[in-house]
């Protein structure tokens, strides 16, 4: 593979999502009963559930003639196309063809399967690339924790999931674009960054300022891409720890994607109660302002922003981040090609 190509490669992997890690892809209570049909990491996918809960994740193409699953009927451990009737199992194979007997697509064809796990309120799937097999989901600790509680907010952007990644790694936005936030109204509007490493990434944080602001944020690798931030609060607005959020940027195509954003407090107790009705009583919808601002922002970047930008030392850690997915998608390109 020349350099040009290799390049190109590289860069429409990175626009189209890091394949080979696990990705949120819906929140639990939009999968009941029906079909849900969704596009992540520019691939069509069908989700259903069956009777006991558990949920399967296929390629959204019925094989006959390329009708979407998503419009068939949920029939338990199997999908039933709408068009024509083929019925698709849990594994993506071909298991009835009601039309015709004997036919020899029950031995030809299958649809692709995705390894699937419900985890906190959210669906995550496994997107396979060089790595076929997936490997555990692990997750940020406070959302396996009991000593934390936890609530999933979701977002649509019209914007290429890059973008979130940048603004969530980018701290000094909060003392400005949130300028007017309950919880990010005060702190110092300049300041001296710094990057540390940790076992599963980076944080990157002020180094004269903290418990003020949103004054850090992590970046971590676990066989799934997710960014931890931490935001201090006010005694008025409730018992527990600092204020922490996990945040996922899901591809969906190169110009759309989905966030999901846990909102976390360390409370215990009777605690817990109090935390969670003054959440979602008084401060959800101020958290969802927030959010309405970046998105706002993020929709109306200037055309090709990313080629034309001008970085500077608080500019570190999303540079850090860029440059690792880079390697990444250098290194599964590049495996890619020596396969083939």
């Amino acid at each position: 593979m020349n350099q040009d190509v290799q390049a190109r490669a590289v860069e429409q992997r990175l626009n189209q999502g890091l394949p080979d890690y696990w990705y949120p892809v819906l929140p639990s209570w939009a999968l009941r009963d029906t079909p849900v049909g969704i596009t992540r990491l520019c691939r069509d996918i069908v989700l259903w559930r069956e009777s006991d809960g558990g949920i399967h994740a296929r390629e959204d193409r019925c094989p006959r003639r390329g009708a979407r699953l998503s419009l068939g009927w949920n029939l338990g451990d199997r999908i039933s196309c709408r068009y024509h009737g083929v019925e698709v199992d849990g594994a993506g194979e071909i298991v009835a063809v009601p039309a015709v007997d004997q036919c020899p697509m029950k031995e030809e064809c299958a649809v692709t399967s995705y390894e699937v796990e419900e985890r906190h309120g959210a669906i995550f799937v496994y997107f396979p690339g060089n790595r076929e097999t997936a490997p555990p989901l692990v997750l940020p600790e406070e959302l396996g924790s009991p000593e934390y509680s936890h609530m999933l907010c979701t977002a649509a952007w019209r914007c290429n999931y890059r973008y979130a990644v940048d603004n969530v790694m980018d701290p000094m936005h909060g003392t400005y674009l949130h300028a007017q936030s309950h919880s990010m109204a005060k702190g110092a509007k300049t300041a001296v960054m710094r990057t540390r490493k940790t076992p599963t990434g980076l944080i990157f944080e002020k180094t004269d300022q903290s418990d003020k602001n949103f004054d850090w944020t992590e970046w971590g690798e676990t066989d799934c891409l997710w960014m931890r931030l931490s935001i201090p609060y006010q005694k008025k607005f409730g018992p527990g720890g600092p204020f922490k959020i996990v945040g996922f940027a899901t591809p969906v195509d190169e110009r759309n994607t989905t966030v999901f954003f846990w909102r976390i407090r360390e409370v215990q107790g009777w605690q817990r109660g109090v935390w969670r009705f003054l959440y979602r009583n008084r401060l959800e919808g101020l958290h969802w302002d927030v959010l309405e601002q970046d998105r706002v922002l993020l929709e109306n970047m200037a055309p090709e922003a990313r080629e034309r930008e001008f970085l500077y030392q608080h500019d570190v850690g999303l540079s850090l981040v860029r440059r690792r997915m880079t390697e990444i998608a250098r290194e599964q390109v590049a495996t890619a090609a020596a396969k083939e």
